[in-house]
Parts: C-alpha cells; sequence; structure tokens
C-alpha cells in the first residue's frame, strides 16, 4: 500500500513563493508515475503537474506553465511542486497523486493513490 502524505502549503500574498512535497511510503518511488492536482472550493478537481517515473517527462496545466516545476527525489521518496508567482487563482487544496503504470497522465482516473492534501492560499 502506497502512503503519500504533502506538506508545504501555507498562506502567502501574492507574487510570493511556495514548495510543496510529497513523501512517499509503501512502495519505491522510482516505480510510480507522480502528479499534483488541486481542488478550489466549489470546483472540480483539477491537474496541476505529472512527472514520469523517470523525472525524463513532466506536464503542466497551461495555468500554471512556466510558474509551476515539478520535479523529484527519488533516492528520497519525495516529489516537489515548486510554485512561483502565486496568484490567488491558485488558492486550492494541492494533493499528491501516485500512478503505478509510471507513465504520467493529467486525468486523475489514472493514479490509483492520494495524500490527503496541504491548503495554499494566496491573498491579494
Amino acid at each position: 500500500q502506497v502512503q503519500l502524505v504533502e506538506s508545504g502549503g501555507g498562506l502567502v500574498q501574492a507574487g510570493a513563493s511556495l514548495r510543496l512535497s510529497c513523501a512517499v511510503s509503501g512502495r519505491t518511488l522510482g516505480s510510480l508515475a507522480m502528479g499534483w492536482f488541486r481542488q478550489a472550493p466549489g470546483k472540480e478537481r483539477e491537474f496541476v503537474a505529472a512527472i514520469s517515473w523517470s523525472g525524463g517527462s513532466t506536464y503542466y496545466a497551461d495555468s500554471v506553465k512556466g510558474r509551476f516545476t515539478i520535479s523529484r527525489n527519488n533516492a528520497e521518496n519525495t516529489v516537489y511542486l515548486q510554485m512561483i508567482s502565486l496568484e490567488p487563482e491558485d488558492t486550492a487544496v494541492y494533493y499528491c497523486a501516485a500512478d503505478p503504470f509510471g507513465s504520467a497522465e493529467p486525468g486523475p482516473q489514472y493514479y490509483d493513490y492520494w495524500g490527503q492534501g496541504t491548503q495554499v492560499t494566496v491573498s491579494s
């Protein structure tokens, strides 16, 4: 069983940066593709970024391209989401997710394991 624990969220002002972390246990991170999703109040969960098992391929939602960077450290079993130039529209609960088939996909249906989420709030 794969467990995912997110951390790093918080309350920041517009223009600030945050780095989210996702600690993975129960399975070797190197066998998993990983994704970040977010859900704002009253909205559906949406794709943010994904990274293949090797880290060689990354994908981003158009709304975060150029501002967010997903990365992974397989040796430390941790996935990161570096966020810069944050906007109020980025306010949401951010979830880490794992795809055991190893290919990064933008759809939540590909991910079998999910963390509990970490709140990111960006004030204007």
